[in-house]
This record gives structure tokens, sequence and C-alpha cells, in this order.
């Protein structure tokens, strides 16, 4: 016999009571968070994608979506851990956490790895500069010409990635512990540039203030790239359940509700899919 909350669960996928049953991947993964009342995810705290405040409350566009996917999925809460973006897969690979909801953006070598959500955040590079840009910074193969000191976010973050890929010297790449850090090491001449998402570099300008500093967008010769939640590779189920529920949020208007005051675009994560990101089936 199936409790309330399996029924309201089922209901919620778009599915029956019996096609649940029909699917014991499903009921299992979701049993599971059901039971615990929470799922953990991976954070990195890097406003307006992830964000913790003073108080301990964790917002932010990608947790707050993935609270109303699995809240649609009968699962109440979140529970999050600030992690570094290179710790976030061998995390949940050894179920330290049950999904990373942290704008991790879907790269085919990611999708080797674990398994992703259908898109949901997307947006470009962007430099943090001097205002004036006196160096001339537009790309990162500017940054490799010049010779100039380009902070990054450690741990495996997409910019390093770029930086290495564009011929930056490792000695140029400053790599930085958290986000709000790179601001102030470019504001104290220790950094020539500093490389984060557009919505990220503007969150940080607008809290610092400093007329000094401005920002250079989109950068040269970099997509746009998309995030997604990801999963392990053994929970297909719940990637699959996961993705059936924020489908239904895209339909619905309330995935744009979400994250558009953001900042972010629903339309521009509605034109991308996992497969064409990922480079074929994930």
């Amino acid at each position: 016999m199936r409790s309330m909350k399996q029924m309201n669960v089922a209901l919620a996928l778009g599915l029956g009571v019996a096609g649940v049953s029909a699917m014991p991947g499903i009921a299992a993964e979701l049993e599971e968070l059901q039971e615990q009342g929470f799922a953990r995810i991976a954070i990195a705290n890097e406003p307006p994608w992830t964000m913790v405040t003073t108080g301990g409350e964790v917002s932010g566009a990608a947790p707050d979506l993935a609270r109303a996917v699995l809240n649609r999925m009968g699962v109440e809460e979140v529970v999050a851990s600030v992690s570094e973006y290179g710790a976030m897969i061998p995390g949940v690979q050894a179920r330290r956490f049950d999904m990373v909801a942290a704008g991790l953006f879907i790269k085919p070598e990611r999708c080797e790895a674990v398994l992703f959500s259908e898109p949901d955040l997307c947006d470009a590079e962007s430099f943090m500069i001097l205002a004036g840009n006196p160096m001339g910074l537009q790309s990162f193969a500017d940054v490799a010409s010049s010779g100039a000191r380009i902070g990054v976010v450690g741990g495996g973050g997409t910019e390093e990635k770029l930086a290495i890929e564009a011929g930056v010297d490792r000695a140029n790449i400053v790599v930085v512990p958290d986000p709000q850090s790179g601001d102030n090491l470019l504001q104290d001449g220790r950094i020539d540039v500093y490389a984060l998402p557009v919505l990220s570099i503007s969150d940080l300008l607008q809290k610092a203030d400093d007329p000094s500093l401005a920002m250079f967008a989109p950068v040269e010769n970099t997509p746009i790239f998309c995030a997604g939640v990801a999963f392990r590779k053994q929970d297909g189920a719940l990637r699959d359940a996961y993705d059936v529920a924020l489908a239904e949020m895209k339909a619905s208007g309330v995935f744009a509700a979400i994250i558009e005051p953001y900042g972010y675009s629903a339309d521009a994560a509605m034109q991308q899919t996992r497969e064409n990101l990922c480079g074929g089936e994930n």
C-alpha cells in the first residue's frame, strides 16, 4: 500500500501510481530522499548562482531551483555544503552529496563522470578589469600574450581551464579560494584581471561599489555555457525523474519565475539540450 506522500510524488512527476510502481528505480531513489526529508547538495557560494547568508540560509538561483524541483518530487528541503568545483564531482560520486546544484557547467569531460539534468542556468564568460582596461584584455589569448596575471576560482573551474588552454603560463594563474576574493586581489594589484561568468562579476562589482573596477564581457572566443544538476552515474532513474519535474516547470513558467529575478534567461536554457552540451548521450 502506497503512502499519501508517495502518491503525491507520482502526481508531481506527471505519473500515475501504477506508473511509479512499474519503475522501481525511481520509487527506490525517491523514497530514500523522502525518508531522510532532504537532499544533500553541493554549492559554491558564488552569487547569484549560489549563496549562503551570514545566518546560514541557502539561496541563489541553483539551490532555489533545485529546491523547487525536489519539492515537486516530494522531497521537502535541501541541505547544502560549500565545496570547491574540483571537489564536487568526486563528492557526489562518493555519495557525500546526493547531487550538485551549483551552476556546474555541462561539458563533455564532466558528462563522462556524472549524469546531468537538462540545462537550467546559462551565462557567458567575463573579465573583471581595471577601469579603462589599461592592458586591453579581451580574450584569454590576450592574457597569455601579455603576460598578465589572471585570477581564477580554484579547484578545476571553467576559467582555469580556459586560461590553460589559451596558453597562459601557470605561474600567471592565481587561484583564489572563493569568488569573493578575486576583486580584492585586483584592487591590491596582485592580479591584472579576474575571470568569472557575467552574472558573478556583475554581483561582485555591485557589492564592491568601486569605480576603479569594470567588466569586459563577453570574453572573446568563449562559448555560452549552460549548467545543470549533477548526479551519480548510478542514479539515472533519479536524474530522469528530476528532468520530468524540471520540464513541467519550464512549460508552466515556474522555471522562469525562479531564475529570471537572478538575471538568468529561461529562454537560453530551454534552447539548449544536455545531449548537445555533452556531445552525445548522458
